[in-house]
């Protein structure tokens, strides 16, 4: 979403770049209307996903353990979520989640030598 742009529930007129011909029917208008509003939803909730892992690995890159298993948390419920709701495929998300696992526990395994 554009900032200062009107949020997609209120059934903003479609953006030119989803729509190249016009719906004929009530049916296909109101199709192109829920695939937009969805289309703006995935795009928010992919946006949060991506964020959420960007300050795990940051967290893990700092060497902040606390933060990183917080972060990590979080960032595991927001993939279920997304795989639950189809936004991520189920073991890509799998993969995400063993693949930060895999850096905090090193990050922890690190703090706990020195």
């Amino acid at each position: 979403m554009e900032p200062g742009a009107a949020p997609a529930a209120a059934h903003a007129p479609p953006k030119p770049f989803l729509q190249f011909t016009m719906p004929n029917s009530a049916t296909a208008k109101k199709r192109l209307r829920q695939s937009i509003d969805r289309r703006a939803r995935n795009r928010m909730v992919r946006s949060a996903l991506r964020t959420q892992i960007k300050k795990v690995r940051t967290a893990v890159a700092a060497g902040d353990v606390a933060a990183a298993e917080t972060e990590f948390r979080t960032a595991v419920k927001k993939l279920d979520q997304a795989a639950a709701k189809k936004i991520l495929h189920a073991n890509a998300a799998s993969r995400l989640k063993s693949r930060l696992s895999k850096a905090v526990k090193a990050a922890k395994d690190k703090a706990s030598a020195q």
